[in-house]
Protein backbone atom coordinates (compact mmCIF):
# COMPACT_ATOMS: atom_id res chain seq x y z
CA UNK A 1 0.00 0.00 0.00
CA UNK A 2 1.50 3.47 -0.82
CA UNK A 3 -0.68 5.78 1.01
CA UNK A 4 0.68 9.33 2.41
CA UNK A 5 -1.88 10.36 5.02
CA UNK A 6 -1.59 8.43 8.43
CA UNK A 7 -5.41 8.25 9.17
CA UNK A 8 -6.45 7.01 6.02
CA UNK A 9 -3.55 4.36 5.59
CA UNK A 10 -3.83 3.44 9.37
CA UNK A 11 -7.75 2.68 8.46
CA UNK A 12 -6.89 0.33 4.91
CA UNK A 13 -4.18 -1.59 7.10
CA UNK A 14 -5.88 -2.88 9.79
CA UNK A 15 -9.26 -3.91 7.71
CA UNK A 16 -6.96 -5.64 5.24
CA UNK A 17 -5.20 -7.07 7.92
CA UNK A 18 -8.47 -8.26 9.40
CA UNK A 19 -9.63 -9.35 6.12
CA UNK A 20 -6.89 -11.81 5.66
CA UNK A 21 -4.10 -9.81 3.72
CA UNK A 22 -0.75 -9.17 4.69
CA UNK A 23 0.15 -5.10 4.48
CA UNK A 24 3.96 -3.35 3.75
CA UNK A 25 3.00 0.57 4.02
CA UNK A 26 4.96 3.75 2.50
CA UNK A 27 4.56 6.67 2.09
CA UNK A 28 5.89 8.20 -0.50
CA UNK A 29 5.97 7.45 -4.54
CA UNK A 30 9.75 6.50 -5.20
CA UNK A 31 9.59 4.36 -1.93
CA UNK A 32 6.35 2.86 -3.30
CA UNK A 33 7.58 2.32 -6.47
CA UNK A 34 11.08 0.90 -5.55
CA UNK A 35 8.39 -1.66 -3.33
CA UNK A 36 6.82 -2.71 -6.13
CA UNK A 37 9.52 -3.20 -8.67
CA UNK A 38 11.90 -5.31 -5.73
CA UNK A 39 9.00 -7.24 -4.13
CA UNK A 40 6.53 -10.40 -5.09
CA UNK A 41 2.85 -8.62 -4.22
CA UNK A 42 -0.26 -10.14 -5.02
CA UNK A 43 -1.46 -6.56 -5.34
CA UNK A 44 -0.82 -2.87 -4.86
CA UNK A 45 -3.12 -0.51 -3.36
CA UNK A 46 -1.47 3.38 -4.88
CA UNK A 47 -2.56 6.32 -3.80
CA UNK A 48 -2.66 9.26 -6.64
CA UNK A 49 -1.56 11.96 -4.84
CA UNK A 50 1.57 11.00 -3.04
CA UNK A 51 4.61 13.09 -2.29
CA UNK A 52 8.19 12.56 -4.41
CA UNK A 53 6.43 10.97 -7.05
CA UNK A 54 2.72 11.10 -7.86
CA UNK A 55 0.92 7.90 -8.33
CA UNK A 56 0.45 7.76 -12.45
CA UNK A 57 4.23 8.34 -12.32
CA UNK A 58 4.80 5.15 -10.50
CA UNK A 59 2.00 3.34 -12.10
CA UNK A 60 3.52 3.79 -15.48
CA UNK A 61 6.53 2.76 -14.47
CA UNK A 62 5.88 -0.52 -13.54
CA UNK A 63 3.88 -1.25 -16.44
CA UNK A 64 7.48 -0.02 -18.68
CA UNK A 65 8.91 -2.41 -16.86
CA UNK A 66 7.07 -5.59 -17.49
CA UNK A 67 5.17 -5.29 -13.73
CA UNK A 68 1.70 -7.09 -14.16
CA UNK A 69 0.47 -7.30 -10.45
CA UNK A 70 -3.05 -5.90 -9.97
CA UNK A 71 -3.15 -2.05 -8.64
CA UNK A 72 -6.19 -0.88 -7.22
CA UNK A 73 -5.45 2.87 -7.17
CA UNK A 74 -7.37 5.66 -4.46
CA UNK A 75 -7.80 8.85 -5.18
CA UNK A 76 -9.79 12.03 -4.24
CA UNK A 77 -9.59 13.02 -8.01
CA UNK A 78 -13.44 11.43 -8.63
CA UNK A 79 -13.26 12.86 -12.38
CA UNK A 80 -14.65 10.56 -15.34
CA UNK A 81 -11.35 12.18 -16.95
CA UNK A 82 -8.80 11.33 -14.08
CA UNK A 83 -10.27 7.79 -13.84
CA UNK A 84 -9.70 6.89 -17.43
CA UNK A 85 -5.85 8.46 -16.82
CA UNK A 86 -5.32 6.18 -14.08
CA UNK A 87 -7.58 3.19 -15.86
CA UNK A 88 -4.99 3.88 -19.04
CA UNK A 89 -1.56 4.32 -17.34
CA UNK A 90 -2.46 0.26 -16.37
CA UNK A 91 -4.66 0.26 -13.15
CA UNK A 92 -6.79 -2.44 -12.77
CA UNK A 93 -9.69 -0.83 -10.41
CA UNK A 94 -10.16 2.33 -8.65
CA UNK A 95 -11.88 3.56 -6.22
CA UNK A 96 -12.90 7.36 -4.83
CA UNK A 97 -12.56 9.03 -1.73
CA UNK A 98 -14.22 8.78 0.91
CA UNK A 99 -14.75 4.68 0.43
CA UNK A 100 -15.37 1.90 2.99
CA UNK A 101 -12.57 -0.34 4.02
CA UNK A 102 -14.60 -3.61 3.17
CA UNK A 103 -15.31 -2.67 -0.74
CA UNK A 104 -11.13 -2.17 -1.06
CA UNK A 105 -10.72 -5.55 0.49
CA UNK A 106 -13.07 -7.42 -1.80
CA UNK A 107 -11.89 -5.42 -4.74
CA UNK A 108 -8.77 -6.21 -4.08
CA UNK A 109 -9.94 -10.30 -3.83
CA UNK A 110 -11.61 -10.29 -6.93
CA UNK A 111 -8.17 -8.27 -9.14
CA UNK A 112 -5.84 -11.37 -6.62
CA UNK A 113 -8.74 -14.07 -8.19
CA UNK A 114 -8.85 -12.61 -11.83
CA UNK A 115 -4.96 -12.49 -12.20
CA UNK A 116 -5.07 -16.25 -10.30
CA UNK A 117 -7.40 -17.35 -13.52
CA UNK A 118 -10.32 -17.97 -10.72
CA UNK A 119 -14.16 -16.34 -11.35
CA UNK A 120 -15.46 -17.16 -8.20
CA UNK A 121 -14.72 -16.34 -4.63
CA UNK A 122 -15.59 -19.99 -3.53
CA UNK A 123 -12.39 -22.15 -4.50
CA UNK A 124 -12.96 -26.07 -4.22
CA UNK A 125 -9.87 -28.61 -4.65
CA UNK A 126 -10.29 -32.08 -3.96
CA UNK A 127 -11.86 -32.79 -0.53
CA UNK A 128 -11.50 -29.01 0.53
CA UNK A 129 -13.63 -25.94 -0.09
CA UNK A 130 -12.50 -21.95 0.91
CA UNK A 131 -14.72 -19.10 0.61
CA UNK A 132 -11.84 -16.45 0.30
CA UNK A 133 -15.09 -13.49 1.16
CA UNK A 134 -16.08 -15.01 4.49
CA UNK A 135 -13.28 -16.91 5.36
CA UNK A 136 -14.60 -20.02 6.27
CA UNK A 137 -13.13 -23.58 5.60
CA UNK A 138 -14.65 -27.14 4.75
CA UNK A 139 -13.30 -30.09 4.78
CA UNK A 140 -15.94 -32.96 2.91
CA UNK A 141 -18.38 -30.48 3.50
CA UNK A 142 -17.90 -30.00 6.99
CA UNK A 143 -16.44 -26.72 8.85
CA UNK A 144 -12.95 -26.29 10.01
CA UNK A 145 -11.50 -23.63 11.92
CA UNK A 146 -8.13 -22.53 10.97
CA UNK A 147 -6.37 -19.53 12.40
CA UNK A 148 -5.70 -16.12 10.42
CA UNK A 149 -2.22 -17.56 9.58
CA UNK A 150 -3.40 -21.11 8.40
CA UNK A 151 -6.37 -19.25 6.93
CA UNK A 152 -3.55 -17.43 4.61
CA UNK A 153 -1.65 -20.07 3.96
CA UNK A 154 -3.68 -21.84 2.59
CA UNK A 155 -5.28 -18.99 0.59
CA UNK A 156 -1.63 -18.93 -0.86
CA UNK A 157 -2.02 -22.64 -1.78
CA UNK A 158 -5.40 -22.87 -3.42
CA UNK A 159 -4.36 -19.53 -5.88
CA UNK A 160 -1.24 -22.00 -7.15
CA UNK A 161 -2.72 -25.07 -7.40
CA UNK A 162 0.14 -27.06 -9.25
CA UNK A 163 2.94 -24.45 -8.46
CA UNK A 164 5.78 -25.49 -6.29
CA UNK A 165 5.64 -22.97 -3.64
CA UNK A 166 8.86 -22.16 -1.93
CA UNK A 167 9.48 -21.18 2.32
CA UNK A 168 10.82 -17.74 1.60
CA UNK A 169 8.00 -17.15 -0.60
CA UNK A 170 5.08 -17.94 1.83
CA UNK A 171 7.50 -16.19 4.86
CA UNK A 172 7.31 -13.05 2.27
CA UNK A 173 3.28 -13.41 2.17
CA UNK A 174 3.00 -14.50 5.95
CA UNK A 175 4.49 -12.17 7.21
CA UNK A 176 5.20 -8.48 7.41
CA UNK A 177 8.53 -6.89 7.21
CA UNK A 178 8.02 -5.71 10.95
CA UNK A 179 7.24 -8.99 11.94
CA UNK A 180 9.98 -12.19 12.41
CA UNK A 181 9.41 -15.48 10.96
CA UNK A 182 11.78 -18.57 12.41
CA UNK A 183 13.28 -21.13 10.69
CA UNK A 184 10.97 -23.48 11.09
CA UNK A 185 7.60 -21.77 11.58
CA UNK A 186 6.15 -22.26 8.18
CA UNK A 187 7.16 -25.99 8.63
CA UNK A 188 4.98 -25.70 11.54
CA UNK A 189 2.08 -23.93 9.67
CA UNK A 190 2.35 -26.52 7.00
CA UNK A 191 1.95 -29.36 9.13
CA UNK A 192 -1.10 -27.66 11.05
CA UNK A 193 -2.70 -27.67 7.53
CA UNK A 194 -1.92 -31.61 6.81
CA UNK A 195 -3.79 -31.97 10.46
CA UNK A 196 -6.89 -30.58 10.09
CA UNK A 197 -7.12 -31.01 6.65
CA UNK A 198 -5.46 -34.46 5.31
CA UNK A 199 -1.49 -35.34 5.35
CA UNK A 200 -1.81 -35.33 1.16
CA UNK A 201 -3.43 -31.65 1.16
CA UNK A 202 0.12 -30.04 0.46
CA UNK A 203 3.24 -32.55 -0.82
CA UNK A 204 6.53 -31.76 0.01
CA UNK A 205 8.86 -31.19 -3.22
CA UNK A 206 12.84 -31.99 -1.94
CA UNK A 207 14.70 -29.28 -2.10
CA UNK A 208 12.69 -26.59 -3.38
CA UNK A 209 9.45 -26.26 -1.01
CA UNK A 210 5.57 -27.48 -1.12
CA UNK A 211 2.63 -28.22 -3.64
CA UNK A 212 -0.59 -28.45 -3.72
CA UNK A 213 -1.97 -30.60 -6.55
Amino acid sequence: MIEDDNEIAGRIATGLTNAGFTVERVDNGIDGYAMGTDGDFDAAVLDLGLPEMEGLEVLRRWRREGRTMPVLVLSARGTWSEKVDGLNAGADDYISKPFHVPEVAARLKALIRRTSGLATPVLTHGRVTLDTAAGQVTLDGKPVELTARELRMLNYFMHRIGRIVSQADLAEHLYTLEESCESNTIEVYVSRLRRKLGSDVVKTVRGLGYRMD
